[in-house]
């Protein structure tokens, strides 16, 4: 009587992998690597001030956010950045139009307003008078720059994980991530709870409208909001979130020693690049110095929290791909080689249509090219993989 031998079957190597298709698996991109991304295009429009430009960097955004967010609560806010963004826009042109300033009379007048009188001591301010056009764009140009610098801040809050970000955060600065991490994450889950009472109401065909449907929305949002509180407190202390490591006092002052003297460096570093004039030791050895010390007091702050880290997110190859892709970026519009710097800022004397520089459009699409490195977001199980059901809550 034979006996058949079966081969033994390996059990399947965990971890991403191509499909049958050739389709990468879906996963969470590691946090760093938005962060990286979104201040390096943060730091390619500080360098500009053309608006074909900025509007191109807005499209990117709006690409690479469209394609890799996921169904979080913070992951469906960018539409509010650009709310914001507009807002900023409108403020900067309607002061510009109100405090008359930097026309001249080359300029295009476009209407004027009722000249409000002001004091002596108040002089040099003018309420009122001519506008010109000149005026009103450069004024657009500047809020669309810090339109672009917000919806760079935005689409990283957008697409990196703002739970998964804390694992990364020095020690000392645990503690601050956290009360940052729970305050971004009040206002989304604050809509949820509305909605799911709205809901609710309207399944049992109750009252929606007027001032006692409101009364009966409030209570239970109220209630919802006190019973997760709890829960979050409940499972901070379980966490041990609070508990001090081994630091003793002399270990805190110099911790504090250093942040300061750090601190300092930075700020004399910063003004020594900015003026010129300054003496060359404020510039870039003062920007060092105090970056070496701010690293030794996170470092030795972090010796008094104490934390373990559960299935760390993996830094692959398509982090490496996403971070690199902005900083380039970055180094492309800050070298100035292939194109002339005065591209990146044009001047409206005389008006005139802004050109748009082959070499700084080919390094803003460039970052752009981050929304199909990354992996698409989807449905896992493993380390870096989507969102899972605590990270929703």
């Amino acid at each position: 009587m034979s006996r058949t031998l079966t081969p033994a079957v390996r059990p399947p190597v965990p971890g991403p992998a191509p499909d049958a298709g050739g389709r990468r698996l879906p996963r969470i991109l590691h946090p760093v690597a938005w962060w990286i991304w979104a201040l390096s295009l943060a730091t390619a429009v500080s360098r500009t001030n053309n608006p074909l430009l900025l509007f191109l960097v807005l499209a990117v955004l709006g690409y690479v956010v469209t394609v890799r967010r996921t169904e979080a609560p913070w992951a469906r806010g960018f539409k509010y950045y650009l709310y914001l963004a507009l807002t900023v826009v409108a403020i900067r042109v309607v002061f510009r139009a109100v405090f008359a300033t930097g026309v001249t009379p080359r300029d295009h007048f476009l209407f004027s307003l009722p000249h409000i009188p002001t004091p002596d001591w108040y002089a040099g301010i003018q309420l009122g008078g001519p506008v010109s056009l000149e005026a009103l764009l450069s004024a657009a140009t500047d809020g669309l720059r810090l339109a672009c610098l917000l919806c760079c801040i935005g689409a990283a809050n957008t697409l990196a994980n703002p739970k998964r970000a804390l694992r990364v955060l020095p020690g000392a600065l645990y503690e601050l991530g956290v009360a940052v991490t729970v305050s971004i994450s009040v206002a989304p889950q604050l809509v949820q709870s509305v909605q799911r009472v709205h809901r609710a109401k309207r399944l049992r065909a109750g009252r929606s409208k007027g001032l006692r449907a409101l009364r009966g929305i409030i209570v239970p949002v109220l209630e919802d909001a006190l019973e997760r509180s709890l829960r979050l407190a409940a499972a901070m202390d379980s966490r041990g979130y609070g508990r001090a490591g081994t630091a003793t006092r002399r270990t805190r002052r110099a911790t504090g020693a250093l942040m300061l003297l750090g601190m300092c460096g930075l700020c004399a570093g910063a003004y020594g690049l900015l003026d010129a004039t300054a003496p060359k030791l404020l510039g870039l050895p003062a920007m060092g110095a105090g970056t070496v010390l701010c690293f030794a007091g996170l470092r030795l702050g972090g010796r008094r929290v104490t934390r373990t880290t559960y299935r760390p997110d993996p830094w692959r190859a398509a982090e490496w791909a996403v971070a690199g892709c902005g900083v380039l970026s970055a180094v492309l519009l800050f070298s100035g080689a292939g194109f002339d710097a005065a591209e990146l800022n044009p001047s409206i004397y005389p008006l005139s249509w802004p050109t748009l520089p082959p070499v700084p459009a080919a390094a803003i699409l460039l970052a752009g090219a981050a929304g199909f490195l990354a992996p698409p977001p989807g449905t896992g199980t493993g380390p870096g993989s989507a969102p899972r059901t605590e990270d929703l809550k």
